[in-house]
């Protein structure tokens, strides 16, 4: 692949429109054009491009092939990317970093569709034998986009639950006794028949149990029923005015909840679904479940974009940063990097040193590894960046060889050294 050999087509993407710039292998701007994110408008960028290697050739004479550039091809360009690859072009993703710092060469700095296009061409033209392929898989833009969904889904879910805690605060001041969890089916089903005391006068309590008994699955007991009574019947406290029309905010809540809780299932359902299809094995690794297996796929994507797993800690904003000069070096923690990743990885390295009620850690190994990381002197955030890095190597391997998730032996700590080498001791003398 020579440099001279290409066009380079920048292209700006936006929701509903793209600009793309045309730029010959020396920078010299050939062509530009606009037109709408949709595939019925995608033939004039290509019509577009064509004319000027046909001008290139009847100028100069030489055969050039279009290389396009695209910042982000898995956002709003990922449908321009799929069509371009279809086509049989040279499809490369350009990093914004390249692009901003393309810009930022320019003597007097300038921010516009055409400006922007122009600095992705060069990104391209200077990292032309870096760019990684532009490869948006549907299989994992879809779990992406399940992904997302479901954590903007959680959040909405807290939300509707801390508004339910206020309005059951003013209809029930002892709501909390009722139930461990109000978000549960059987205590939504309640308040939702029930939203407030006027609901339960000429109530028993085996009236309240045989409302209850379906929606928990047999498990409500009639102490928990005599508890709600005996807490109701005893509760002196004024009602307030107006608590018919908070009412049926209460049930407005409710049926938010009992709706996200539906779709939340369904999420789960198929991310499950895609797990199994995948062949993927992350879920065998102690603390991971299936859905935060997906949570990390859906930020990784295809595994063979990294040729190592320096490369995805790097990626994950896990690996140090060097700062050197006058030959004085020193690694740094980076806030670079993907923070979705890296919050998910983190989360992980938690998990991993978790020691259950009897005393008996998850994950033997990386607690005794997290326990010399602390001898070394570190502190306990820097302990589970340093359990990240490891895991990191551990899910490449997983995912690059589909393999299960073997437990290491645990490391011997310091500890356990020191108090053999004194009973070593005492033996010999």
């Amino acid at each position: 692949m020579r440099l001279c050999d290409y066009l380079f087509v920048g292209i700006d993407l936006h929701k509903l429109t793209h600009t793309a710039m045309v730029l010959d292998s020396c920078g010299k701007e050939l062509g530009t054009i606009t037109f709408d994110n949709v595939p019925t408008d995608f033939s004039k960028l290509e019509r577009k491009v064509k004319k000027c290697i046909q001008k290139m050739k009847l100028s100069q004479g030489v055969e050039v092939e279009a290389f396009y550039c695209l910042e982000n091809a898995y956002g709003y360009g990922r449908a321009l990317a799929v069509w371009l690859i279809d086509k049989g072009y040279i499809v490369k993703d350009v990093n914004p970093a390249l692009s901003n710092r393309q810009a930022k060469h320019r003597a007097m700095y300038r921010k516009s569709d055409e400006d922007d296009a122009r600095a992705i061409a060069m990104a391209g033209i200077h990292e032309f034998n870096k760019l990684p392929d532009a490869c948006p898989l549907d299989e994992y833009w879809s779990i992406q986009q399940l992904v997302h969904r479901r954590d903007t889904i959680m959040n909405q879910r807290v939300r509707l639950v801390n508004q339910l805690h206020e309005q059951l605060h003013r209809a029930y001041p002892y709501y909390k006794e009722f139930f461990q969890d109000i978000s549960r089916p059987t205590a939504l089903h309640f308040f939702e028949t029930y939203p407030s005391r006027k609901y339960l006068i000429g109530v028993s309590v085996d009236d309240i149990r045989e409302e209850l008994l379906p929606v928990s699955h047999n498990k409500c007991s009639s102490k928990v029923c005599q508890n709600i009574y005996e807490i109701v019947s005893a509760d002196t406290s004024k009602v307030c005015e107006y608590q018919d029309s908070r009412d049926i905010v209460t049930r407005g809540i409710i049926s938010d909840i009992q709706h996200s809780d539906k779709m939340l299932a369904e999420i789960d359902s198929e991310l499950e679904r895609l797990y199994k299809e995948l062949g993927l094995t992350l879920a065998t690794m102690p603390g991971m479940k299936i859905i935060m297996s997906m949570k990390l796929i859906a930020e990784i994507g295809d595994i063979r974009r990294f040729k190592s797993s320096e490369k995805l800690a790097r990626y994950a904003g896990i690996a140090p940063m060097p700062y050197g000069s006058a030959g004085k070096n020193k690694d740094y923690a980076t806030k670079q990097g993907n923070r979705r990743l890296q919050a998910t990885i983190y989360y992980l390295a938690v998990q991993q040193i978790q020691i259950s009620p009897s005393g008996k850690p998850r994950n033997p190994y990386f607690r005794n590894y997290y326990a010399q990381k602390l001898l070394e002197g570190k502190n306990p955030k820097q302990a589970l960046i340093c359990i990240s890095r490891k895991l990191v190597k551990v899910i490449y391997a997983m995912l690059k060889n589909k393999t299960a998730y073997v437990m290491p032996e645990a490391l011997e700590s310091k500890e356990d050294k020191v108090s053999d080498s004194c009973d070593v001791t005492k033996e010999a003398s």
